[in-house]
């Protein structure tokens, strides 16, 4: 016995607990109308998981529970529990013991629980359909329902026979599917839309990182070549440093030597007793040169200032008009922005108020040719405040350069004036052969070599101010190549380069390639290249996911719809082999019941109209999108239709049969489908009800046979269906509304009496 017992409490006029254990293979529930015995096939019903309160004969949940009577509380649940014998592992779990208990509470809520844990009804509905057994099938014949198979259309017989032949789990599975299914193109409609939304944006950081990956391609190569422009730079400056600071050092030393012979000659002069003019003028004329010489050398350093601001500037200058000729250095005045804007904007509404197309073509040109000369006449157009400000501040410094030459020719001029003067007398007191003039001598002789000292000494600090506007330009050159080029540039000198000095021209032509290259690295707009990678990064990962997802999609959508297409045909195959093993019993239980006579199933497609007088545009769509106007449309479905040729009459059509001849009909389809595909129990509330005593011998018979492979429990009043029945529970009322259940077990009782 696979079903073990039920278990009712609560549960419409069962208000208390009560247990019926099903220990033989009939077992009849009997009792007098209205005692409740009825709701013990609705019992089975609702734990099954019926969903229909209507078929339950209730309204709503709370219809389900006892609501009280006499002394009887109302109970606040209702539960019904079946127990399953699961040795032979008919359903689909492992336990020995399957207990699926069904609860229902005042508020509407229902709990479903498999040997005591929650679970959902999909879990039920999954677990049951593997044993063929469901909340409405062919297995639970109710009171009334006996001829609906009968009474039933083509189509809902096809259900209630495939729900017979265990099909219900294939239909589960493809109507899960389609679920699925259209779930997923739902999905794939919705990602498409993302990738959709996103691909411009897409495209537009797919051109900017391109542009980004050519100017980081050109700062690579600006890495390299400042790197070895700055590393020769550095060897260049270092070198001529060293090389003039090693000459001037000896000078310098000599020129105070000189100065210190000089002032101890002069000392000699000053403090001789034979001072004559010539000696007086020989002093003075020293001190004069002397001032001459620190003036002239004052204003050569001033000079070399000045010089180094004017080369400053010419290279902004040049920098500067480089910029402005290039497209990234324009600019536009928000003026002329808004001014712009305004004339489209008119173009546009004028486009908009226009119905004929040559007037639209003919303003759209219109808007092109404005959109040209914009772009062209900002393009010709150039800012040149910066360049105007250099170009004063260098004809300021110009100015001065020229005012200091001046004073330098002039100190120069004096300077060589009083030479001059110093050397005549220099020469005629040469002439002189007194011993007196050595003092003068030794002065005029330690002027010489102070003079030749002091020229080569001013060459060489000339050279140091040239090579301190070269040490100028080397750094500022290495501060904007870092700048452009990062950090990196400045490990120059960690470069291996050959020893030895090149030729200033090439370095020069290295210095103009190293101009253009941050000219156009500057135009490139490297500055926000990280926050663009990285948002294009973003992106593209995210159409990749989505493109990925898409692929998924399509996939799991074709995987659905052969799945779908399987299990149509599976269903559809068999379906017919079901159909010919159910006319083989049905033949058998019809002849039986009717003493000859043949019966059958026959699939037949069903014609339904699709009126087209009415919700057109429904019936368009679907009919997919035909164009044709049609008045009516033909759908072909598969039914079920059933044949009876009746013994001795001419009767061959189920509208021909009488009403006992129909119940016996219904009841011999109902026991041919049971026995092709046996579930683990059958149900039949008062199917015998229209049945005389002939008949229901027949029918004892029939249930005998059937409970060889299903249990039997039976609801009846009929003697002779009872007298089949190992165990007979009687459901009596009280005066409180309460449905009480007694139990006779025939076995135990013929047991005990032998």
């Amino acid at each position: 016995m696979l079903l073990k017992s039920i278990e009712l409490s609560g549960f419409k006029s069962f208000a208390k607990k009560s247990t019926l254990e099903f220990s033989s293979p009939i077992s009849a529930i009997v009792g007098p109308n209205g005692s409740g015995k009825s709701n013990v096939a609705e019992a089975f019903r609702f734990v099954l998981g019926e969903q229909s309160i209507k078929s339950l004969r209730g309204k709503k949940g709370e219809d389900l529970i006892f609501n009280g009577a006499g002394d009887s509380a109302r109970a606040n649940r209702a539960s019904a529990k079946l127990v399953f014998d699961n040795t032979k592992k008919f359903l689909n779990i492992d336990f020995p013991e399957v207990a699926i208990e069904r609860v229902v509470h005042r508020d509407g809520v229902n709990e479903y629980l498999i040997n005591g844990s929650a679970v959902r009804l999909k879990d039920v509905i999954e677990l049951l359909a593997s044993a063929h057994i469901g909340s409405s099938g062919h297995h639970i014949i109710s009171q009334g329902e006996a001829d609906r198979i009968l009474n039933s259309n083509m189509r809902e017989r096809r259900a209630m026979l495939e729900d017979a032949l265990g099909l219900k789990i294939y239909q589960y599975k493809r109507a899960e599917s389609e679920r699925k299914l259209e779930k997923t193109v739902e999905n794939i409609a919705s990602v498409e839309s993302l990738r959709r939304e996103i691909a411009p944006h897409l495209r537009f950081l797919k051109k900017q990182v391109e542009k980004m990956e050519k100017a980081v391609e050109l700062k690579n190569t600006l890495v390299t070549l400042a790197k070895h422009y700055l590393k020769r730079e550095d060897i260049y400056v270092k070198a001529n440093r060293k090389n003039i600071e090693g000459k001037i050092a000896p000078l310098e030393k000599k020129k105070k030597e000189l100065e210190g012979e000089l002032a101890q000659a002069r000392k000699v002069l000053e403090d001789s007793k034979d001072k004559d003019a010539k000696r007086e003028e020989v002093i003075e004329l020293e001190r004069k040169i002397q001032g001459a010489r620190s003036e002239r050398d004052s204003l050569i350093q001033e000079l070399g200032r000045i010089q180094g601001q004017i080369d400053s500037e010419e290279r902004i200058l040049k920098k500067q008009k480089e910029i402005v000729a290039s497209a990234a250095g324009k600019t536009v005045l928000l003026v002329d922005v808004e001014s712009f804007a305004s004339n489209i904007k008119e173009k546009v509404s004028a486009i908009l108020a226009q119905g004929e197309v040559s007037i639209i073509k003919k303003i759209a040109e219109e808007i092109r040719q404005i959109f040209s000369d914009f772009i062209k006449s900002h393009r010709e157009k150039a800012d040149d405040k910066v360049i105007k400000e250099s170009e004063e501040a260098l004809a300021e410094l110009g100015a001065k350069r020229k005012e200091i030459d001046g004073k330098l020719a002039l100190a120069k001029g004096r300077e060589e004036s009083l030479q001059k003067e110093y050397q005549k007398i220099q020469s005629a007191i040469e002439k002189e052969k007194d011993t007196s003039r050595d003092a003068e001598k030794s002065l005029f002789r330690i002027m010489s070599e102070e003079n030749t000292v002091v020229i080569e000494l001013a060459q060489e600090k000339e050279k140091l101010n040239t090579l301190a506007l070269v040490e100028a330009d080397f750094n500022r050159e290495r501060e904007e190549c870092a700048m452009l080029g990062g950090r990196e540039v400045l490990d120059y000198a960690s470069l291996v380069l050959e020893e030895g000095l090149e030729e200033r021209s090439i370095q020069d032509e290295r210095r103009r390639e190293l101009q253009k290259i941050k000219i156009r690295l500057e135009d490139s707009g490297l500055g926000g290249s990280d926050e663009t990678m990285k948002e294009y990064q973003e992106t593209s990962e995210r159409d990749t996911f989505l493109a990925r997802e898409l692929e998924d999609l399509t996939k799991s959508a074709e995987s659905l719809r052969e799945l779908i297409a399987e299990l149509g045909e599976k269903l559809d195959i068999e379906f017919k082999e079901g159909i010919n093993k159910i006319n083989e019993e049905f033949q058998k239980y019809f002849a039986l019941m009717f003493g000859g006579g043949t019966a059958g199933l026959k699939v037949v497609r069903e014609k339904v109209k699709i009126k087209s007088d009415t919700d057109l545009e429904m019936d368009e769509e679907m009919l997919e999108g035909s164009a044709e106007t049609l008045e009516e449309s033909l759908a072909d479905k598969e039914g079920i239709e059933i044949e009876v040729n009746l013994p001795r009459k001419k009767i061959k059509g189920l509208m021909m049969l009488s009403g006992g001849e129909r119940a016996l009909t219904s009841i011999a389809l109902l026991f041919a489908m049971s026995q092709v595909n046996p579930p683990p129990f059958i149900i039949l509330d008062e199917t015998d009800a229209a049945l005389d005593e002939a008949n229901s011998r027949k029918y004892g018979d029939m249930i005998e046979n059937l409970a060889k492979q299903s249990q039997l429990i039976l609801i009846t009043h009929n003697r002779e269906t009872m007298s089949r029945a190992g165990i007979i529970y009687g459901v009596t009322m009280g005066g409180g509304g309460v449905s009480k259940v007694l139990s006779i077990q025939f076995e135990e009782a013929v047991s005990v009496a032998k």
